[in-house]
């Protein structure tokens, strides 16, 4: 690991640094007994109170030892997936290498709860490493390499690199994607070291950086931002729609504007996944399907990400957002931004009723 990235790990550590009230300490420390707490300096400083837009995120809650009949330990159905340690292959062209399951912070949405934290799985060891390396090499069909976790920019430089040569080595791999929350939750880790590291790839090397709110986006993680994309590393985004966070549209439009502002291109806006305990914190897909209708008239298309959801074990990630075209007799009808419907005639090889 490089750096010791989180500073706040437990309940006292959250009421000593007053983002836990006395009345709710003991709730705290039970939901700390299931599920990580990890906070850096970074972050607790953004915090006003618990229950701002950023404490929602990573200050515990009571909630969270709620768990709801649909909602699953595996979501996404990464098990399901996974042929050897630290390898998920959902969809033919494309493979998750997790390297390890420890992160600088830990979200209380977090669709991998129930695996990561630091008393979890930890890092793959040099053999699994190995393995995980020997089935990509194994599946020349595999275009793409998705490095996750965990936070892969905890990886030290040196680890960075090792990855990045081994996967270069593999003819078939043409493109390397790293997901991180590091450049926002901690800043000064992005160091030129870890830059240079994710260039050695030698290939297309894309880092996609997860923040759910514009506050996350202070000058430190500006000028983190900066370091990579000036090294021209192009970056993509993540963020997830939550409840008390990022649901109504100025706050998402304002998200969607320093991402873009940054040189961050919107990507994708992901429903809350069925994650245990989570249900306070997820939204109702019809208003994300709202929000993002309100969005279209607002935003450039640079700032538009697109509304996906992870269907439930491990059947894949579609566009849920909202349809602006529907079939009116041979022709169509379609929405304009600002709710007025217009008629579209039908072309002879594309009736609408094909």
């Amino acid at each position: 690991m490089s750096g010791a990235a989180t500073s706040i790990r437990d309940a006292d550590g959250l009421a000593r640094a007053g983002l836990a009230p006395p009345e709710r300490l003991d709730a705290i420390r039970r939901v700390a007994e299931r599920y990580a707490v990890g906070l850096t300096a970074d972050v607790a400083a953004l915090i006003e109170h618990p229950d701002d837009p950023v404490g929602r995120q990573f200050v515990p809650d009571a909630r969270e030892l709620e768990t709801r009949p649909e909602e699953r330990a595996d979501p996404i159905g990464d098990d399901r997936h996974s042929p050897v340690p630290g390898i998920v292959h959902r969809y033919a062209d494309r493979v998750l290498l997790k390297p390890l399951h420890v992160c600088p912070v830990y979200c209380r949405f977090c669709f991998r709860r129930e695996m990561v934290g630091p008393d979890g799985l930890g890092s793959l060891s040099g053999a699994e490493l190995d393995a995980a390396l020997g089935y990509i090499r194994d599946h020349p069909a595999v275009w793409e390499v998705v490095v996750t976790g965990g936070d892969p920019f905890l990886l030290s430089p040196r680890r960075v690199r090792s990855i990045a040569e081994a996967l270069a080595a593999i003819p078939h791999v043409r493109v390397l994607r790293f997901h991180t929350r590091v450049p926002v939750v901690s800043p000064a880790l992005v160091t030129p070291e870890l830059v240079a590291s994710l260039r050695s790839f030698g290939r297309a090397v894309f880092v996609a950086l997860h923040a759910n709110h514009p506050r996350e986006f202070t000058p430190a993680a500006e000028a983190a931002i900066a370091r990579l994309v000036d090294a021209g590393l192009p970056m993509v985004s993540q963020s997830v729609l939550l409840r008390g966070v990022n649901d109504d549209a100025d706050t998402m439009e304002a998200l969607m504007r320093r991402f873009t502002e940054n040189r961050v291109k919107p990507y994708y806006l992901h429903q809350g996944d069925l994650a245990p305990g989570t249900s306070h914190l997820r939204m109702p897909l019809a208003e994300g399907r709202e929000l993002l209708r309100r969005l279209r008239g607002r935003l450039s298309g640079l700032a538009q990400p697109t509304f996906v959801l992870d269907i439930p074990g491990g059947h894949g990630k579609v566009p849920v957002g909202p349809a602006y075209l529907a079939p009116d007799g041979e022709g169509w009808r379609v929405e304009d931004p600002n709710g007025s419907t217009h008629a579209y005639p039908p072309s002879a090889d594309d009736p609408a009723s094909g």
